[in-house]
């Protein structure tokens, strides 16, 4: 059950110096649902927005968020983009996908502690939890998932990366805050498969990518959990051949991970995110590199990627 509501005892503590950062494109259906949880939480709401061509726009700002607007290329580069461009005055900042949301438990939390931390805090992680087809995806490696979604202002920064992209703050320490952290998205399977398979194409630019040596942005240095599961996937299950991965991987989750104990629900997510996810990436990674075989130079390479992918990819300078 997911709580909306704002008891009055949060009020005399009063909103922490926070503003919500949200990427939206097309997100009529879940924007004011996202605005509601953090109204208690943050002094300033900010949507950049893709250009939507739906009411996003009309209904962030009815809901009483500052609009910019602004041409996507990836979520790392949105992102970064509003971090430098939106004007964020408050202390610190919270990036909230539009299809998130934050649970009573977790705005308590918020309120509370963020006025006094230490100096040395720079960065908050969140454990987010996973509704699919109205069931908490509690098992196969999805719960808990921490990840660093709060900083102060000014200390964090996104990885360069076209998918799987994380915040990391460059100074200070991070801490866990416990509560309620959502990803409930309302889409069917339609829209599931659909936005899983732009996800390949971008997560198979970044496999290519590092193979041929095309991006030169620096690494940014990943800890704990993040750090671990980027590990296991270039070091372990991009090297697996075609088949054993995807196979492995879900496996691994099913049943090593536990995943069989989300029932139905649970057999259809793991089986799409874990295998056939997994697959159509290693997929299009295969299809792709054959035709960067015969590419002479990085730049043209990146020129081809772009155009198998249909992604603004530009050469190198």
């Amino acid at each position: 059950m997911i709580a909306n509501g704002s008891p009055e005892r949060w009020r005399a503590h009063g909103k922490p110096d926070l503003t919500v950062v949200i990427l939206t494109f097309n997100e009529a259906h879940h924007i004011g649902r996202a605005i509601a949880s953090v109204q208690d939480i943050a002094r300033e709401v900010l949507v950049v927005d893709s250009f939507s061509t739906d009411d996003t726009v009309a209904l962030a700002r009815e809901a009483g968020a500052r609009v910019l607007q602004h041409l996507f290329t990836s979520h790392a580069a949105q992102m970064q983009w509003a971090l430098g461009h939106g004007g964020i005055a408050t202390a610190w900042t919270l990036r909230l996908d539009a299809d998130e949301l934050i649970e009573d438990d977790l705005a308590l939390a918020i309120i509370r502690t963020l006025p006094g931390l230490d100096r040395d805090v720079t960065g908050i992680m969140l454990n987010r939890k996973h509704l699919f087809m109205g069931r908490w995806i509690r098992h196969g490696g999805r719960y808990p998932l921490w990840l660093l979604r709060i900083w102060r202002t000014g200390a964090g920064r996104v990885e360069s990366r076209w998918m799987d992209e994380h915040v990391v703050v460059d100074r200070g320490r991070t801490i866990r805050m416990a509560g309620g952290f959502v990803d409930a998205n309302r889409g069917d399977l339609t829209f599931f498969t659909a936005k899983h398979n732009g996800y390949a194409t971008r997560e198979a630019i970044e496999v290519l990518a590092a193979r041929h040596a095309l991006f030169d942005e620096a690494p940014i240095a990943l800890t704990g959990q993040a750090k671990r599961k980027r590990v296991l996937k270039n070091k372990v299950f991009q090297r697996l051949p075609l088949w054993a991965g995807p196979i492995g991987y879900f496996l691994y989750r099913y049943i090593g991970q536990g995943g069989f104990l989300d029932g139905r629900p649970g057999l259809i997510y793991h089986l799409l995110q874990g295998f056939w996810y997994r697959f159509l990436v290693a997929a299009k990674v295969a299809e792709w590199e054959s035709e960067l075989a015969a590419c002479r130079s990085r730049d043209e390479r990146l020129a081809r990627l772009a155009t198998l992918s249909g992604l603004p990819i530009a050469p190198a300078a």
